[in-house]
């Protein structure tokens, strides 16, 4: 009988044992959602979604390359990111300042509207990309793309008369929030289109658009419906 009593106890504690070194695995060896940012002089910058690169002429020098991808190669949840860890770029790759936005980098990337995808660091504090914090009156330009086609990011229409752009600002300001909002996509996926609005600088604001065959729909945050009067301006038949 004791025999059986010392064996079931060291089962038990191998068990325990066995327990606690799996969750020991699964607490640190983990898949992780990276963010896409560089480190870089001991910041983390993210990338800019609603902004795009609005003239080649801004990117400045080259400051620096990414030492390490970290995104497949680190499944360690602890892990500290240092200066040239990147979450997505392959090692070697360039990054580079932009004039005049010293908190700011950008990375080559033709399949960018600009030929560039920004990056920004939040230790700055001044970026706010919300279309209801962006400088309206500031606005010179406003152009429309077509995304996702087979020729990439494919210019439909540019604005820059004031009446239209005044037009084209209260379409938008004037939208209806709907968060609960369900495209009909029964028949096929919904058409993908960006607005950017130019305001001076080395960045101009983008904002997504979509199309369902019966309504208009962006994302200045949460979902907004449009107008149809946006159609004539997306030059759409």
């Amino acid at each position: 009988m004791k025999k059986w009593l010392f064996l079931l106890a060291g089962l038990m504690l191998l068990g325990g044992c066995s327990n606690n070194f799996f969750n020991s695995i699964t607490r640190t060896e983990s898949i992780i959602d990276w963010v896409d940012f560089i480190k870089w002089d001991n910041k983390s910058y993210e990338a800019v979604y609603d902004a795009v690169l609005t003239d080649e002429s801004y990117i400045g020098e080259a400051i620096g390359t990414v030492t390490f991808k970290v995104a497949d190669n680190v499944t360690n949840s602890n892990y500290k990111t240092k200066n040239g860890d990147a979450a997505f770029h392959e090692k070697g790759t360039e990054f580079f300042a932009v004039k005049g936005e010293p908190d700011l980098l950008a990375v080559k990337d033709d399949e960018e509207i600009g030929g560039y995808r920004i990056y920004y660091t939040r230790d700055a504090g001044k970026y706010r990309w919300r279309f209801q914090d962006m400088p309206l009156e500031n606005v010179k330009r406003i152009e429309f793309y077509s995304i996702y086609t087979a020729e990439g990011n494919k210019l439909l229409s540019t604005w820059e008369n004031s009446d239209d752009i005044q037009e084209i600002e209260q379409l938008l300001t004037s939208s209806r929030e709907q968060v609960d909002f369900n495209p009909n996509t029964t028949e096929k996926d919904p058409d993908y289109y960006q607005i950017i609005l130019y305001t001076g600088g080395p960045f101009a604001y983008r904002y997504n658009i979509q199309f369902d065959g019966e309504t208009y729909y962006w994302f200045p945050w949460e979902t907004h419906i449009l107008s149809e009067k946006i159609a004539p301006y997306m030059k759409i038949n």
